[in-house]
């Protein structure tokens, strides 16, 4: 799947998977409201086998496929 990561301008760390050709239309308004102005980042090729810094592939293609979108939030601090 071809998918768009966008990062929060409000929030390090935090970022928004989308399918490219959907852009940002499937994000919820109230959750945009919170992310600020989304940047584009990266566009990329998204396979299950695939590796992420801080997600699972296959997690993110499920969660584009049944919401239209991933939230990648920032790690925990400790």
């Amino acid at each position: 799947m071809e998918v768009s990561v966008y990062k929060s301008s409000l929030r390090e760390y935090l970022y928004v998977y989308v399918p490219k050709a959907q852009g940002l239309t499937q994000v919820p308004p109230a959750l945009l409201q919170q992310f600020g102005d989304a940047e584009a980042v990266l566009n990329m090729t998204l396979t299950p086998d695939k590796v992420l810094a801080r997600a699972d592939a296959l997690a993110v293609l499920t969660a584009l496929e049944d919401k239209g979108y991933y939230l990648q939030m920032p790690p925990v601090e400790s």
